[in-house]
């Protein structure tokens, strides 16, 4: 598998630029606050989410099964994805990640409900992790990344050089979603997206490969009550202040 990111690079000129690790459960505001976080300081961001996103759905799409790692491993490394350049084509809207992959845009197939729970399962295998480690590794030597997931403080870049554990209550956090979904035009109840919900958080944190926790480094940020604009003004103000910017 390769992994591009279209976008000029940072300078190669002074020293590297900080990596920033957003690490959380399901919902918590992970992947839309990275994206602002990413735009505000003009950093690459790395979605290791969509990874496993694309992967599962590549899977489905050629009927591997989400169980065999070994034959996922080899599926990865026939998929060519990218990332395109953060856009916002409205003023106030959240800026958007295009993803492609083998040529095709797969930014919204990926982002179907049952996918997610479909990467959960395929992030779980060793295989597949193993797959995509020294991958998403290799975009720290240049710095100036911003990367959400859910190991990426504590497995992934384990010296970050600033470190967020990004969470919020379990009906705070699907009620979020269920937001999402029913704007969408999804027919979901809101009791059946806690569940989901609560779900996903016992088989992420309980995984016996890399599972989700808090680095002892990370800030954590609790965005119950809080507002994205808020949560996102504390993380730039965080990397600035550590980072000298």
């Amino acid at each position: 598998m390769t992994l591009k990111i279209v976008k000029d690079a940072p300078s190669d000129k002074g020293p590297r630029l900080p990596i920033v690790s957003i690490d959380g459960p399901a919902g918590a505001g992970k992947s839309t606050a990275a994206r602002l976080l990413a735009y505000r300081l003009g950093f690459l961001l790395i979605d290791t989410g969509a990874l496993y996103r694309v992967l599962a759905l590549k899977a489905l799409e050629e009927d591997v099964s989400l169980a065999d790692g070994a034959a996922l491993a080899r599926l990865a490394a026939r998929l060519d994805i990218q990332f395109g350049k953060l856009e916002i084509r409205n003023e106030g809207e959240i800026p958007r990640l295009p993803v492609f992959c083998n040529s095709s845009d797969v930014t919204d197939s990926i982002r179907v409900p049952e996918l997610g729970m479909a990467a959960s399962n395929v992030s779980k295998l060793p295989e597949v992790r193993e797959a995509l480690l020294s991958l998403q590794r290799k975009y720290g030597d240049t710095g100036g990344i911003v990367m959400e997931g859910r190991d990426i403080g504590t497995v992934i870049f384990p010296d970050a050089d600033v470190k967020f554990f990004l969470t919020a209550s379990v009906e705070s956090r699907a009620r979020r979603r269920w937001d999402e979904l029913t704007l969408s035009g999804a027919d979901i109840q809101l009791e059946q997206v806690i569940g989901e919900t609560r779900a996903r958080d016992d088989q992420d944190s309980n995984r016996a490969i890399s599972p989700l926790k808090q680095a002892s480094d990370a800030t954590l940020i609790d965005s119950t009550s809080r507002s994205l604009d808020d949560v996102v003004g504390e993380m730039a103000s965080t990397v600035r202040t550590r980072c000298h910017k």
